[in-house]
């Protein structure tokens, strides 16, 4: 008996789940999925098998014929939710259990129509990363095991259901909608998703259509036009793009991610919908993980930066091959900034800042940062100067291909490098990277023309031929680069001649609305209000009510009480440690 995973209660001497049939009744008046699940395992199994459940409505467990099978449902645990233990007798190959979900379940959130950009009607959406699969699902929800699926919603007639997955039909009757996916690639649980609401689509290239609310499709579906361009180009550095069809949500405000990396339909905040293309970075990043995440996927969230450190590095790539070497300059050092910024949030858990992490009793949503992604890009940028670049780039090629459709853990990276790579671990002496806290004094910095010009441009206001032609993260850096706080005189003469109390690019808005704040720039506060209202993205919550609580406690609280029910259930539970460590 062996669990290889610290948050699932799978146990890798029990069958493993090879396919799942689902079946949901999409509820909006009671919050509710009513479900059916069948699980059909590798190979035929006997004796006791432990599924991952939080918050479920246990009601009935089978066989395939219909026989009922003994189970128990235990006492929830803080972090990995309830243990369902299921007796199987000798040769049961598939398993259909009845349920349903919680109001609360932690990977769902409802939206009411006024919460909607229509206003007319509801909307529902899953977010399964990290370990929240099992509330909506009893599974082994563990990246360790992947699986094909079969799905069908019902949901009411006049609203459109997607899924990370292949349609393959539609049918009405009695004012109900069955709307059936097949998932024919084998993926882990978090990357099962789901949204239902007034939802229509438009095609923006062969494979990529744009899946958004009327009112912002048209909007969406040119911010994000050029998808084909970006996938034929990433096709040409990591090789072929293996999910058929890479297809995109426009969601809710809500939405706690950037984007979410779901195969075939990718999730994506309306927050990088800025009228003029300046943030597809983020597509670039969810993109690339079709191949670095959800081709080879970590094998537990302790080896999360086998996904997101890899990710980054693909995107900085691709960033590179769109847009040049001084846009992904410009990118990587924004992003050792924010490394840098969330070492400081995490002095008192220096064991999070490690790669290879440790996590037994540890909710991984807590240990969320900045670090996997950014000190996992700089360990690989690392690899990559001392191979060459042109050796490292056939190293991706050959890695991806190597464990294809796998689940792979730190150690068999580190083997693979080894033998591919012979003794270049030991020139960029790995283990630091991997095993200490911190980043290594040996990290590479980012080089290029904009960047030298931005450091010597220094903390003075810029003037309007400087700034003419800045990106949206040239603005970041050298807001980031200035005093917090500043004077305020000099925070009210920035605004003033470029307004960026008004920005609508929101990344340039929040690192300007931190500074000015803090700055006791009288506009500052009501507009991160305002915001903190209508964006639930945890990028933003994070630094904003940091901010605001160091400000006025009691304002971030109450913002955040008024605001609460329009935050996705992580954000929720992310905002409220946050405001508690505040506060002392």
């Amino acid at each position: 008996m062996a669990r290889l995973d610290p948050h699932s209660y799978t146990d890798d001497q029990q069958p493993q789940t090879r396919a799942l049939e689902w079946h949901a009744k999409v509820d909006f008046s009671t919050r509710i999925l009513d479900c059916e699940a069948a699980l059909t395992f590798e190979q035929p199994g006997e004796g006791p098998l432990e599924l991952d459940t939080r918050e479920l409505r246990i009601q009935s467990v089978t066989d395939a014929a219909g026989k009922p099978l003994g189970f128990s449902l235990e006492a929830a645990e803080p972090v990995l939710g309830a243990r369902l233990r299921i007796q199987l007798p000798p040769g049961t190959r598939t398993i259909r259990i009845r349920y349903q979900t919680s109001p609360g379940a932690s990977a769902l959130q409802w939206l009411t129509p006024a919460q909607t950009s229509g206003g007319k009607q509801p909307f529902l959406f899953s977010q399964c990363q990290q370990i929240h699969a099992r509330s909506i699902i009893p599974l082994q929800d563990t990246p360790r095991l992947r699986i094909r699926y079969r799905a069908a919603l019902t949901v009411p007639a006049p609203l459109e259901a997607v899924m990370a997955a292949a349609q393959v039909s539609r049918e009405e009757k009695d004012g109900w909608a069955v709307k059936r996916f097949e998932m024919p690639q084998p993926i882990p649980s978090y990357l099962i998703a789901l949204a239902v609401g007034d939802l229509k689509a438009k095609e923006v290239g062969p494979r990529s259509q744009v899946w958004a609310e009327p009112s912002l499709l048209e909007q969406a579906a040119w911010e994000f036009g050029q998808v084909e361009d970006m996938i034929r180009a990433a096709e040409r550095l990591f090789g072929p793009y293996d999910w058929d069809r890479f297809d995109i949500l426009a969601m809710p405000p809500s939405f706690p991610y950037g984007g979410m990396e779901n195969p075939r339909l990718t999730f994506l905040t309306p927050t990088l919908i800025a009228g003029d293309r300046s943030l597809v970075n983020v597509v670039a990043h969810e993109l690339a993980h079709s191949w670095t995440g959800n081709l080879v996927t970590n094998a537990s969230m302790e080896h999360f930066w086998l996904n997101e450190g890899f990710t980054v590095y693909a995107e900085r790539r691709l960033v590179e091959a769109l847009y040049g070497k001084d846009t992904a300059a410009l990118q990587a050092s924004l992003g050792r900034r924010s490394l840098d910024e969330a070492l400081e949030h995490l002095k008192e858990h220096p064991e999070w800042t490690k790669l290879r992490t440790h996590l037994q009793g540890t909710d991984p949503d807590e240990v969320f940062s900045s670090v996997p992604y950014e000190k996992g890009f700089l360990f690989l940028r690392a690899l990559e100067e001392a191979a060459g670049l042109e050796a490292f780039d056939r190293f991706v090629r050959g890695y991806v291909k190597r464990f294809a459709f796998q689940s792979i853990t730190t150690e068999d990276f580190l083997a693979h490098v080894e033998k591919e790579l012979p003794g270049v671990l030991a020139q960029v002496n790995a283990p630091a990277w991997v095993h200490d806290a911190g980043v290594p004094a040996n990290a590479p910095v980012p080089r290029s023309a904009k960047l030298e010009a931005l450091e010597k441009h220094g903390p003075q206001a810029p003037d309007e031929a400087t700034v003419a032609s800045w990106s949206p993260t040239e603005w970041q850096l050298y807001l980031r680069r200035l005093p917090h706080p500043s004077p305020l005189a000099f925070c009210e003469a920035l605004d003033q001649r470029f307004h960026l109390t008004q920005s609508r690019n929101h990344e340039v808005l929040v690192t300007w609305l931190e500074l000015a704040a803090q700055s006791g720039h009288a506009p500052a506060l009501p507009r991160l209000e305002q915001e903190l209202a209508e964006v639930g993205r945890m990028k933003y919550l994070r630094p904003l009510y940091r901010t605001l609580a160091r400000i006025d406690p009691a304002r971030a609280r109450s913002c955040f009480e008024r605001c609460r029910a329009s935050y996705h259930p992580i954000a929720q539970q992310v905002v409220e440690g946050l405001l508690k460590k505040q506060a002392g």
